[in-house]
């Protein structure tokens, strides 16, 4: 894609979702980093439902500690993989008590090293606690990198590289963010809404997805903050 076009892409979707945000739900940096080691494997939906009433009991690293890990797992057991992600949040817990004074660190190579912690769940925490130009790369983003030519890459790592060097700077931020939604809401697996989609004159593509009977061009953009 060119650059004109990926300028044109970003711009588009920032008209639509001018303050785009995560969907899993946190009260403060701790919580966003828990949430997103839960989010594995899982959706923002479901990580949502089993957190709401933990983070109402627990909002600090020490906190976690003193639930424990069965007590962990009885808030998460509706989540895949729940019982490695248990051990993996008290475990990081307590280093980040022991070592850390517990605060999450704002360095993403220090949040790497952490249980459970990988470079997409580090990328989201730094964008979105710290406001820092990441881009994690899910299935959605790895998806629409290469399906609509904005970022090709066959990997993960490679599709991130690409949208690293070729993101303009007015979207750098958000643009983790648009690209998930536009994956989750619009760019889907299985079938791509492209009748409903603001950029597909832009997106390599092909074919394009017609409107079902009845539906016209465009619908409403996704979900804002």
């Amino acid at each position: 894609m060119k650059k004109a076009d990926i300028f044109e892409f970003y711009r588009r979707l920032a008209e639509l979702n001018p303050s785009p945000e995560t969907e899993l739900e946190f009260g403060n940096t701790y919580q966003l980093l828990v949430a997103v080691v839960l989010s594995a494997q899982a959706t923002d939906v479901g990580v949502n439902k089993a957190t709401r009433l933990l983070f109402q009991e627990v909002k600090t690293p020490q906190q976690m500690i003193d639930l424990g890990e069965d007590g962990l797992k009885q808030h998460i057991k509706t989540i895949g993989l729940f019982n490695g992600k248990a051990k993996n949040v008290i475990a990081l817990s307590e280093i980040l008590v022991r070592d850390f004074g517990g605060e999450v660190p704002a360095d993403r190579d220090t949040l790497v090293e952490l249980p459970g912690v990988g470079r997409k769940t580090a990328n989201v925490v730094m964008n979105c606690a710290f406001g820092a130009e990441t881009f994690a790369v899910d299935t959605h983003i790895f998806r629409v990198g290469n399906r609509t030519g904005l970022a090709p890459g066959k990997t993960v790592l490679a599709v991130e590289k690409s949208l690293e060097k070729n993101t303009p700077t007015p979207f750098r931020v958000g643009a983790h963010h648009w690209l998930i939604l536009h994956g989750r809401y619009i760019c889907k697996a299985r079938t791509p809404e492209c009748w409903r989609c603001p950029v597909d004159d832009l997106c390599r593509y092909k074919p394009k997805t017609p409107a079902p009977k009845g539906r016209g061009a465009r619908a409403s953009p996704p979900p804002g903050p």
